[in-house]
């Protein structure tokens, strides 16, 4: 996997990849070229055997400040930017990228994280904040509807009601208001910020990934389904999983009474 990204930097330890987003002049605001580089290391990171879990970040004081208006003001002008939708496909792309990925994808917010950069987090499968995290739903401040799949993830996570507010509103939600609520999974002080980070993404490394993509499909898919269809893919992934190399070494070390070792095969 490369790593000479001009708005990215990339590192990995063990089986958890960090990538983070690397424009912290301008909060981590998306830019095309920062937009492609992600892209492109999300769908390399999905292929990649040796990488077990990913974490996504932003350097400096935030996440991200959304999508760099200037930027797209500019493309616009010159016509290298077509219509707002065309260009929203580039970032439906990264966005299905992480939800396809067949391993875990935590998103490590400090700071705001505003806009399209907002909704690339609640894409993530696990959000851990530190308390000086701030999420704001901005577009309404600008006359626009969320993106990136905003509309979508908002209301499954706070209902459709809270998903209303936070859209028209367009408030920020402190980092343990948004524990509070259900739209983060853990929130801890600063100072504890990039430990707990790692301890998490070390976690899901070490764990049974296989199983984690199996759980994913399982869980996204009968959020959309019925529940004799959720029960009918459960029993084909159950079947998946049994065959598992991890399954076969973890109920021998349940036998043996000792920790297992996951290989993610």
């Amino acid at each position: 996997m490369r790593t000479d990204f001009q708005h990215l930097l990339v590192k990995q330890d063990g089986g958890a990849l960090t990538i983070t987003m690397n424009r912290p002049e301008v909060l981590n605001a998306f830019n095309d070229l920062m937009l492609a580089e992600l892209t492109e290391v999300v769908e390399t990171a999905a292929q990649d055997e040796a990488v077990r879990c990913v974490v996504l970040t932003g350097a400096g004081r935030a996440f991200g400040s959304g999508q760099d208006l200037h930027s797209l003001v500019e493309g616009r002008s010159s016509g290298a930017v077509g219509s707002v939708s065309e260009h929203l496909q580039k970032y439906h792309r990264v966005v299905y990228a992480i939800r396809e990925m067949p391993k875990p994808v935590i998103a490590a917010v400090r700071g705001v994280a505003a806009g399209i950069s907002c909704n690339i987090a609640l894409a993530c499968d696990l959000r851990i904040v530190s308390d000086d995290a701030r999420f704001i739903e901005a577009f309404a401040r600008i006359g626009l509807v969320p993106d990136g799949g905003g509309g979508y993830f908002l209301p499954r996570l706070v209902g459709v009601g809270k998903a209303l507010e936070l859209s028209m509103l367009a408030d920020e939600v402190s980092g343990p208001e948004a524990e509070r609520i259900g739209l983060v999974n853990t929130c801890v002080p600063l100072e504890e910020f990039e430990e707990a980070t790692r301890a998490l993404a070390n976690r899901l490394a070490n764990g049974p990934t296989r199983a984690y993509a199996l759980i994913k499909k399982l869980i996204y898919t009968s959020a959309e389904s019925d529940l004799q269809t959720s029960m009918r893919l459960e029993g084909e992934l159950q079947d998946m999983a049994f065959e598992t190399e991890d399954h076969q070494n973890a109920v021998v070390a349940f036998l043996q009474k000792r920790k297992p070792e996951y290989k993610g095969r």
